[in-house]
């Protein structure tokens, strides 16, 4: 919903993506698709970038997205397209296929780096699909929601210790905690003019939020447009389409086209960086390598499209539920196509997903429009965006690693409980030593080690034990025993929703003879509350009066008290 919307200016009835939802909506869709695209062109070419892949790689990973997943998936506000989320896994493949990106230049080293995962791609794609055909979007429940938040912080600094050389002018590489200790060296070796590139675009985008609060006029206007507009003009000062050599306090510094994104000279062009996969990825030399990546791609980049997805559902006007099987399957689909041709994995967005809401979208035809513009600005223009300087999108870049590992994060989850906390750093610090992959199990670890210290039953970590009495035709009571966490909330929730949303029966869950209750699953049992009102009938819970919150949070973990007699 717009900001000049009200809630009485919106459709009563629930707008639906199909053909006559297509015409009747028309204005909004194309509108936010517009709008959305000028967010999405300069977050695809940095991502991308990022990612060790050519800068159009990511648009061709938004352009598939849009058109292919809005005539599979029901999810009618996501936008589908490249996200900062997948960057640290996508950099981590191609170099370990042995390329390192744009550092030094695209090489030949690099493209056959590119083209290798371009075939993870395809792999993780066919995994999707099947993930999607077999009903199984139920999975991405399992994950304990500190752990999720952990590995996003951990993504997010990644992020930005990857972008700062890139927004100073310094070619560098190496692990995160390696290039976190280099980070006073590249200030000391930074390119003056590009790093006065990159901190104007990182000045930019954490002032213009600012300006946006104190002023309606310019909430319309995205920060990462703002962003081009400033640093576009800046590299025609610096005259950055030729290469030349200038000086700065004594020192001698090169600067030329290579600090541009590199794009088709040529209308139409864009077709001529149609790139193919190799699939040598998985011979007998690389197999191991490439599987890694493909369950890494697989495992988050579902897991992230599963959690966006659920997240738009929340912040939709009209409460849409969105059929998560159906959307990973048409994530797969899109992904089998964009990796077929060059591009990135995509999963569905958050940040520009909530912009489409923000810009007044009706149906998922919005996302396609935001695909168009962006096939049409790519293929007429493209020696215009060729302007663009890398720092800038660096920037842009910092400012979202920032965003998901803001302090804020922090001080949210230490109120939720110590222990969410512990979980959260646990994560945190075991992506930045290992992996993505790692990472994310080694908090779940911590998670399960803490549930048997509070007093889980091991046999209950797995299994949930229900017991259901149906008092009417319309309600039903479940009793839960032993615990009720993360580990086994996949069979607890479908027992709820079967009685629920399928049998439509108000259900009274009761708590009292359960040991322990998780964060994850009282935030959970809090979603599905508001799914069953949705559905037009209630979940109440009780016996939770016996037991002690871990802190003074709304949804934090409850831990059984042994009443005295």
């Amino acid at each position: 919903m717009s900001a000049n919307e009200t809630e009485e200016s919106l459709p009563i009835e629930r707008p639906v993506g199909n053909a006559a939802g297509f015409a009747k909506y028309f204005k909004y869709d194309i509108l936010s698709g517009f709008l959305v695209f000028l967010i999405a062109l300069p977050l695809c070419l940095g991502i991308s970038l990022a990612c060790g892949y050519p800068a159009i790689a990511g648009i061709f990973t938004a352009i598939v997205g849009a058109i292919v997943t809005t005539f599979i998936s029901n999810s009618e506000l996501t936008i589908k397209g490249p996200a900062a989320g997948l960057i640290v896994i996508a950099i981590g493949c191609i170099e370990g296929f042995g390329g390192d990106g744009a550092i030094g230049g695209f090489s030949e080293a690099d493209l056959t780096a590119y083209r290798m995962a371009l075939a993870v791609g395809v792999a993780a794609a066919i995994l999707q699909i099947i993930f999607g055909l077999l009903k199984a979007g139920t999975l991405g429940e399992f994950f304990p929601l500190s752990a999720v938040h952990g590995m996003l912080a951990a993504i997010g600094v990644i992020i930005i210790v990857k972008q700062l050389p890139v927004a100073l002018g310094v070619q560098a590489r190496g692990e995160p905690l390696e290039m976190i200790k280099d980070i006073p060296q590249y200030f000391h070796d930074m390119n003056p003019e590009i790093a006065f590139v990159g901190g104007i675009g990182v000045l930019i985008m954490f002032l213009w939020p600012i300006v946006q609060k104190a002023s309606a006029l310019f909430k319309p206007v995205p920060a990462a447009l703002v962003v081009i507009l400033a640093t576009v003009p800046l590299g025609i000062y610096f005259d950055m389409m030729h290469t030349h050599t200038y000086s700065f306090h004594g020192h001698k510094y090169e600067i030329g086209e290579s600090f541009l994104v590199n794009m088709p000279d040529r209308v139409f062009g864009m077709f001529d960086y149609i790139t193919t996969p190799d699939f040598a990825a998985f011979d007998s030399e690389h197999r191991g390598e490439a599987f890694k990546w493909v369950m890494m791609f697989f495992i988050i980049g579902s897991l992230e499209s599963i959690l966006s997805a659920k997240a738009v559902d929340i912040i939709d006007p009209w409460k849409r539920k969105t059929n998560m099987d159906r959307d990973i399957l048409a994530v797969g689909v899109a992904n089998l196509c964009a990796s077929s041709i060059g591009g990135l994995p995509m999963i569905s967005e958050i940040v520009r997903s909530k912009a489409n809401i923000d810009n007044g979208a009706r149906t998922r035809f919005a996302d396609m429009w935001h695909g168009i513009f962006l096939l049409a600005c790519v293929a007429l223009i493209p020696t215009v965006l060729h302007r663009i300087p890398l720092a800038a999108l660096a920037a842009m870049l910092i400012y979202t690693g920032f965003r998901l590992t803001h302090p804020r994060e922090f001080m949210h989850i230490y109120s939720i409980g110590k222990e969410q906390l512990l979980i959260f750093v646990s994560t945190l610090v075991g992506v930045l030593a290992t992996d993505l992959l790692i990472g994310i199990f080694i908090g779940i670890g911590v998670k399960l080690l803490l549930h048997l210290i509070n007093g889980v039953p091991i046999r209950s970590l797995l299994k949930p034990y229900l017991d259901v009495e149906l008092e009417s035709d319309d309600h039903a009571v479940v009793r839960a025993r032993y615990s009720a966490v993360f580990s086994n909330w996949i069979l607890f929730r479908r027992q709820l929703v079967r009685l629920g949303l399928d049998e439509k029966k108000n259900v009274t869950l009761d708590l009292s003879e359960t040991k322990y209750v998780d964060h994850t699953v009282m935030e959970k049992l809090h979603e599905l509350q508001q799914e069953f009102k949705n559905a037009g009938v209630r979940l109440e819970l009780q016996g939770l009066d016996n037991h002690r919150p871990l802190s003074s949070h709304d949804l934090a973990a409850r831990k059984k008290v042994i009443m005295p007699v």
